[in-house]
């Protein structure tokens, strides 16, 4: 048994608490919010985000230091516009880089263009950007707190880092698979956001399954070449964390970045979203992140780009889809192949 502690009492920090308590860890769960850390404890509920039992063995805190307090792992599953915040008061309680340090949240911060690894040994500069590790896939929080059988990937450069945290989660409902390519990872989990909120604005507009299907088909292969421009290897779009995490995501209710694109389709504006939603949509950040870095990268992604308009230039769905049918005809791989050439040959 490990003690272990989980910074972020959302669904899915809450689901991965479970999780590790399952596996006989000694888990701490931190919120920032005290009423929220005191009714789990009370009632062993976090009816907000989740609705189920939470294991007794299972210990909220909302004081950092206490629940940080000989910890031999901290799991990051904090929103990514908390993450420096967050990191910040880490950087003054961790005293060295023995805590092994796992983030499972899936964003790219805007204006930086910085993935939470790079965020993370940023603002922590006791730690490498080596030592960190990413855990992402295909992974509803409301099925891993039911035990539903679930897949997810843990990447870090040090494979030592990576198969702890594969021994720490690692269980008979929630397989874990190691990856080396963390950016290929951390990209895949970030960017599937995008087309999930694109999704939600196909079935919003009633398009139908056809436009669904080729918009998630289109949506990675716009992945793929941003990733593999910035040195992802290729292969990991097509695993877990990549078309694993895009299915589920365009194609669940419980998925907020679906519903929230599903709300944008049918005609509700960008704040209002946000304001019925009242949880964080990773997707929106993420998408002015993907708009800035394609234009950096010189990589077409016209389904982000006409999100983006959607989003912060107040288009019309239904006239982004217009556009996006109308564009140039031309090689269904051109693109992608050509950077693969690149690469490789």
């Amino acid at each position: 048994m490990k003690k272990i502690a989980v910074l972020g009492a959302g669904s899915w920090g809450t689901a991965l608490s479970m999780v590790l308590s399952d596996n006989g860890h000694d888990v701490h769960l931190w919120s920032h919010r005290q009423e929220q850390a005191e009714a789990i404890n009370q009632t062993h509920k976090n009816e907000k985000y989740l609705d189920v039992s939470i294991p007794e063995q299972i210990t909220a805190f909302y004081d950092l230091r206490e629940a940080i307090e000989g910890v031999s792992a901290i799991i990051m599953v904090v929103p990514t516009k908390g993450i420096r915040e967050v990191c910040r008061q880490l950087q003054d309680l961790l005293n060295d880089n023995e805590v092994t340090i796992i983030h499972a949240s899936k964003g790219i911060e805007p204006v930086t263009l910085k993935r939470i690894s790079e965020i993370i040994t940023e603002e922590m500069n006791q730690y490498a950007y080596e030592d960190i590790v990413v855990l992402s896939g295909p992974s509803h929080a409301e099925e891993v707190a039911l035990r539903h059988p679930t897949t997810v990937t843990v990447s870090s450069e040090n494979m030592e880092n990576a198969k702890i945290a594969q021994d720490l989660f690692n269980n008979d409902s929630f397989r874990v698979y190691t990856s080396p390519d963390i950016l290929g990872i951390e990209l895949g989990g970030a960017l599937k956001n995008i087309i999930a909120l694109g999704a939600g604005i196909s079935d919003g507009l009633g398009y139908g399954d056809n436009a669904k299907a080729a918009l998630i088909t289109r949506g990675l292969a716009e992945i793929a070449r941003l990733g593999t421009s910035l040195g992802a290897n290729p292969l990991s779009f097509l695993g877990l964390s990549g078309v694993g995490d895009l299915i589920v995501t365009c194609t669940s209710v419980h998925s907020r970045n679906w519903r929230a694109g599903n709300l944008l389709g049918k005609g509700n504006k960008l704040d209002e979203v946000l304001e019925q939603m009242g949880m964080v949509v990773e997707g929106v950040r993420t998408v002015e992140a993907a708009y800035q870095l394609a234009k950096d990268q010189q990589i077409e992604m016209p389904i982000t780009e006409g999100i983006y308009q959607v989003l912060f230039e107040n288009k019309d769905p239904r006239a982004v889809v217009d556009q996006l049918m109308k564009r140039d005809k031309r090689e269904e791989m051109d693109d992608l192949a050509r950077l693969l050439n690149e690469r490789y040959m």
